[in-house]
């Protein structure tokens, strides 16, 4: 498993979101925001997708796709993700987590920005378990990838809240 960098090339992944869409990176245009989550119900993570969501129209309004994969399987993602407006994927059995160099830390949850984070997401929105084939080790990771397939940037989190914020990302494919 080896990290994905700036100007690597990824060529010919073809995805299914949970809705049975297919999906293929690069892009035939704009960029693809491709974010690798934890497990579906985890409130880290659907805090900081609660935000995407929001803001879904100006990601659209300057070309950016979102796609987000948890390591859950469909079912489970469709009980908490169904009415998400972007693409959702599921990797149960993290295949794309390997391709991308994705990675898990005993500590993912320990840094206080991620137990702040934690603490902040179950109160908005809800406890929600997670199935014992889910792991809460995991660690984001995201990529910005333009439509020849190039790596225009891309963060490997170093817990389980490092992750880029709406405007982040907006900032990033403004140059």
């Amino acid at each position: 498993m080896s990290r994905k960098q700036v100007g690597d090339t990824i060529n010919n992944v073809s995805l299914e979101t949970i809705s049975g869409a297919s999906l293929a990176i690069p892009p035939t245009e704009g960029v693809v925001h491709l974010q690798f989550r934890r497990y579906s119900g985890c409130p880290i993570c659907n805090l900081h997708l609660r935000s995407f969501v929001q803001r879904h129209g100006e990601l659209v309004s300057r070309a950016v796709t979102e796609v987000v994969v948890f390591a859950s399987n469909t079912e489970t993602m469709l009980k908490h993700h169904a009415e998400v407006p972007f693409a959702m994927v599921a990797d149960p059995e993290k295949t794309l987590y390997q391709t991308f160099g994705v990675e898990q830390s005993a500590t993912a949850i320990l840094h206080p920005i991620a137990f702040f984070s934690a603490m902040k997401g179950t109160m908005l929105t809800g406890s929600k378990s997670r199935s014992r084939l889910e792991s809460a080790r995991g660690l984001p990771a995201e990529f910005l990838i333009d439509s020849g397939g190039g790596i225009l940037s891309c963060n490997y989190g170093r817990h389980a809240a490092d992750q880029w914020s709406v405007d982040e990302v907006l900032k990033k494919v403004s140059g």
